[in-house]
């Protein structure tokens, strides 16, 4: 095998630096010269002799200070030498990883398929552990108190760096009244919002059913995803570029004079000679005078006026383009989840693809309303850079007013941005108005409703994501670490084992995250068409109320039928029936007949009947016959006549007949 090879397959390597060790590290020696001799390099500053070794200033520096230069470079090293560890870890368990996240994908979508039956259990079982849990904590810490206020005992904890003691009677009394305070806000939710809690829970099963039926939209937040990565490549290349704007200046510098080949040494006064001269000379490449030795070393760009008004601009763009990308994602999950509220008989009349509808919509109607209201979250966080810059800018001064005033705009600035990300996406799912309207009309109709019902749902959606989490990490933990048996052949040997662990928990809290806001946009749509739905209908047969039996029974509302009377009927015998059509018919009086025979019968017709001379009959008798012709007659002297005899009877000929029943 030629040397050729022995290199190009890396059995030896291309070539060797000699080398010294520096914290048990082999370094190459040149760069160990160059440190030990850095302070050689500034013993000449604008023409002044200095001794020993100096920062730029002309300071010297002492050698903890160098000492502490040192200790960095080694932790840098050791720093390095980890990253490729991990580096390697990442490459051997790559694909188990993206199945530890799919794991986390597959528990996060049956998570929101159960939440639809075990979301109330879970609402008030949180609720009253949380009473439980601080009504313990109030008696335990204020019961101690009273037992220990008379001594001085002291509570003390040890850091490396500090220690704090504590009056022991005075903690206790003070975590007492803590958790006193959030006992007392947790019963006064349960006295004044309970039935908004209820609401809560209603919707979030609601919600599951939607997400349920329209399962596409789980993968839609990849989109909207996508888009921000694009926006935010094309933006870090635009200013990439605009940093690499301007003039170049190089300067002169010849390779022979400051490093001396035959012994294999720096010539520290041909650096300090050369550096000390850097920023006065500019090399002329263009001239041609340059001899084999002597190069042109890039120095900076000097930059344009132009560069930094177009950076400013390039960044507003990228969070106008942001926003755009998630108002998008919300307008279109807004208007398929009420595509599937506003549908009468669901799903059964859902429209075929709804997310692709909505997103149609969307850019057919309410472009311009997504423009403009990432327009404005755009121009609020551009103020906030612009405080954060000021902020920087004043860090070392000695005006406290100017600092109390910085600080209040920074705080005043972030809620408004809070509050308008709110209002915008929630604007979004209403329609038949302009954004501004929206707006105007959200704020007055319903943020006094919406903070219980958000809260709640996210404080769900918070713990389906840390049980997603904490499942997926501890299936990860427990696979890594070999302690599954039957998977311990698979498992591999790696330097940090925590590595895969920590990537794939980020995974599932990512993944987690991105179902579950589906879920929570899904919920808030739900609720603003149930506003809307209260406010628009009233349960009549010409405005039918179009939420659940569910909500319909929570609010105290119900849709043109009795249907209080309809108890004690066995109604699993409806099915079939064309159960619309029986609007408006006094229905109580359907009670104790076997209703089981009515299936097939064109219900459609008894609308108007007085039924209440039904009692009684054998109604499976009725099956078969030509019902549309009964419209119209007093039917109730029908009772005690063998109807089985009127099978098979011209029933228009009955028309007329003083028959005082029907």
């Amino acid at each position: 095998m030629s040397l050729s090879d022995i290199i190009d397959n890396e059995i030896c390597p291309t070539y060797y630096l000699k080398s010294e060790p520096v914290i048990k590290r082999c370094t190459p020696s040149i760069l160990v010269d160059f440190i030990n001799n850095a302070g050689n390099l500034l013993t000449k500053v604008q023409g002044e002799n200095l001794t020993g070794v100096v920062d730029s200033s002309g300071n010297s520096l002492s050698n903890d200070i160098i000492s502490t230069g040192l200790d960095a470079f080694g932790i840098f090293l050791k720093a390095k030498e980890y990253a490729e560890k991990i580096i390697e870890d990442v490459v051997t368990t790559w694909w188990m990883i993206l199945l530890g996240i799919l794991i986390a994908m597959i528990l996060s979508l049956i998570w929101i398929i159960i939440m639809r039956w075990i979301a109330g259990i879970m609402v008030w079982f949180t609720i009253f552990a949380f009473v439980g849990a601080f009504g313990f904590a109030t008696y335990y810490c204020l019961w101690n108190y009273f037992q220990l206020k008379d001594t001085n005992e002291t509570f003390t904890m040890n850091f490396s760096v500090v220690n704090f003691s504590f009056s022991k009677p005075k903690m206790l009394l003070a975590f007492g009244i803590i958790a006193g305070i959030i006992l007392t806000i947790i019963l006064l939710i349960l006295l004044f919002l309970c039935q908004r809690i209820r609401i809560a829970i209603a919707l979030i099963k609601e919600g599951s059913r939607a997400v349920g039926s329209m399962m596409f939209t789980l993968i839609w937040p990849l989109i909207p995803f996508l888009l921000q990565l694009i926006v935010f490549g094309y933006w870090l290349t635009i200013a990439v570029y605009l940093a690499s704007t301007g003039r170049a200046q190089s300067f002169a510098f010849n390779n022979k004079s400051v490093y001396a080949y035959p012994n294999g040494s720096w010539k520290f006064d041909e650096i300090t000679s050369a550096t000390s001269q850097l920023f006065g000379e500019v090399c002329d490449d263009t001239s041609g005078n340059q001899t084999d030795s002597e190069f042109c070393t890039f120095l900076k760009n000097q930059e344009e006026n132009f560069v930094l008004y177009s950076q400013i601009y390039n960044l507003f763009m990228l969070f106008w383009l942001i926003n755009f990308s998630i108002a998008l994602g919300q307008m279109v999950l807004a208007g398929a989840f009420a595509s599937y509220y506003w549908t009468f008989f669901k799903p059964e009349d859902l429209p075929l693809f709804p997310l692709s509808g909505s997103l149609w919509r969307s850019f057919r109607y309410h472009i311009g309303s997504l423009a403009f209201g990432s327009l404005i979250i755009a121009i609020i966080q551009m103020i906030r850079v612009v405080l954060e810059y000021l902020d920087h800018k004043i860090k070392g001064k000695e005006n406290p007013v100017a600092k109390v005033l910085l600080k209040c705009l920074k705080c005043c600035f972030w809620c408004l941005e809070k509050v308008m990300k709110f209002l915008n996406k929630n604007a979004y799912i209403m329609n038949h108005k302009s954004f501004t309207d929206l707006s105007r009309f959200h704020c007055i109709y319903v943020i006094n409703r919406v903070v219980v019902i958000d809260k709640v749902t996210d404080f769900l959606l918070f713990i389906g994501i840390l049980v997603v989490v904490a499942a997926s990490g501890a299936f990860a933990f427990l696979f890594f670490d070999g302690r599954i048996t039957f998977l311990s052949s698979y498992t591999p040997t790696l330097n940090f084992y925590v590595v895969p662990i920590v990537l794939v928990i980020i995974g599932a809290y990512i993944i987690a995250s991105a179902f579950f806001s589906v879920y929570g946009m899904a919920v808030d749509t739900l609720f603003l068409c149930f506003l809307e739905d209260l406010e628009r209908n009233d349960g009549s047969a010409d405005k039918p109320y179009y939420m659940s039996s569910q909500l319909m029974k929570i609010v105290g509302k119900k849709n043109g039928l009795p249907t209080k009377d309809f108890q004690g009927l066995p109604t699993k015998d409806f099915q079939g029936l064309p159960t619309k059509d029986f609007q408006g018919l006094p229905t109580k009086d359907f009670q104790g007949l076997p209703t089981k025979d009515f299936q097939g019968l064109p219900t459609k017709d008894f609308q108007g009947l007085p039924t209440k001379d039904f009692q009684g009959l054998p109604t499976k008798d009725f099956q078969g016959l030509p019902t549309k012709d009964f419209q119209g007659l007093p039917t109730k002297d029908f009772q005690g006549l063998p109807t089985k005899d009127f099978q098979g009877l011209p029933t228009k000929d009955f028309q007329g007949l003083p028959i005082p029943f029907l």
